[in-house]
């Protein structure tokens, strides 16, 4: 037993050890046990959250939540800019795009971009917070819980491991989507009067349904052709697209679909 838990130290070492050099003196990047932490906290907080709520008040948070979105808009406008201006000057090919592992302005501003982007999924998890707070415990679905926790996950070691290359192209199309899913979320928190504006609800998870459509057909050709990126992380990328995929059809189903057949 004792040389098993040597040898996965062993392992562990080396992976930790194996990272990005550029990445590792960044916060939450080095070791994989702060985001852990934060995982698990966020499930105790989904598991709690209800049963602390069930006697109280849902809170108003309608401000709060409309400088969050605004501000969750903002920053997801700068990291596109950051991921289509770094590409773009750094002649990125959409098919076949190794990690740049070098400190160059250029390798060292996509990393940083991709970074922003692993912080950036850690903010969003205030999402299922306000929806328990308010007591919106509908909203707090399988889905929302897993696609929330698990892109805290995969973006650790995106950045950890690889930050740039393939990588760039799920953070390019992943921010843009998130410009206009947060602009939704910000004029719907301004009041029901709004309601009228925000008719195009349906197609927005649309919009989420191609972006994995996108990123399924990008990995998956990268699977089967030479590229210097690692396979793993390709590996990765398609099967959690796949159970996206699988999920969010399951949700504009019942939402859409379903609910219309029932009217």
């Amino acid at each position: 037993m004792a040389s098993v838990w040597q040898s996965f130290l062993s392992w562990y070492e080396d992976r930790l050890q194996n990272g990005d050099k550029r990445t590792d003196p960044w916060l939450l990047v080095y070791s994989p046990v702060p985001m852990a932490i934060i995982v698990l906290l966020y499930l105790g907080v989904v598991w709690a959250g209800p049963r602390l709520m069930r006697h109280k008040e849902p809170i108003d948070l309608k401000l709060v939540l409309i400088v969050y979105n605004f501000c969750m808009v903002v920053l997801s406008a700068y990291m596109f800019t950051e991921f289509l201006v770094t590409s773009w000057s750094s002649n990125y090919s959409l098919l076949c795009q190794p990690v740049d592992y070098s400190t160059s302005p250029l390798a060292m501003r996509m990393a940083k971009a991709c970074w922003w982007f692993y912080i950036s999924k850690i903010i969003e998890i205030s999402d299922t917070v306000f929806f328990i707070l308010r007591k919106k415990n509908n909203q707090v679905t399988f889905l929302h819980v897993y696609h929330h926790g698990t892109m805290i996950l995969n973006w650790w070691a995106g950045v950890k491991y690889v930050a740039g290359g393939q990588s760039f192209f799920i953070c390019l199309v992943n921010t843009f989507v998130h410009i206009i899913m947060y602009s939704y979320y910000g004029l719907a928190a301004i009041g029901p009067h709004m309601q009228k504006y925000l008719w195009w609800k349906k197609y927005l998870t649309s919009l989420q349904l191609v972006q994995f459509v996108m990123f399924l057909f990008h990995t998956g050709y990268n699977l089967f052709t030479e590229c210097d990126f690692p396979d793993s992380m390709n590996t990765l990328v398609f099967g959690y697209c796949i159970t996206l995929l699988i999920l969010f059809s399951n949700f504009y189903y019942q939402s859409y679909m379903n609910r219309k057949k029932h009217k």
